[in-house]
C-alpha cells in the first residue's frame, strides 16, 4: 500500500490527476476487500463458536 500512495503523490505533484484518480479508486477497492475478508473472518469465529455452543448444550442436556 505504500507504493501506491508513493504513485499517488508523485501522479498529484506532476499534475497527472487521471493517474491519481485511478490510483484511488484501485485504493478503494483494497479497502473493500480488505473490509469483507474481515467480514468472512468474523463470521467464521462466529459459526465455530455457535457450533461448539449448541455440542456442549446437547452434551449437557443428554
Amino acid at each position: 500500500m505504500t507504493q501506491e500512495l508513493t504513485d499517488l503523490r508523485n501522479s498529484i505533484l506532476q499534475g497527472r490527476y487521471a493517474d491519481a484518480l485511478a490510483i484511488v479508486d484501485e485504493l478503494e477497492g483494497m479497502s473493500k476487500k480488505a473490509i469483507l475478508r474481515q467480514i468472512k473472518s468474523f463470521l467464521k469465529i462466529l459459526l465455530i463458536h455457535l457450533i461448539k455452543n449448541h455440542i456442549e448444550h446437547q452434551l449437557t442436556n443428554s
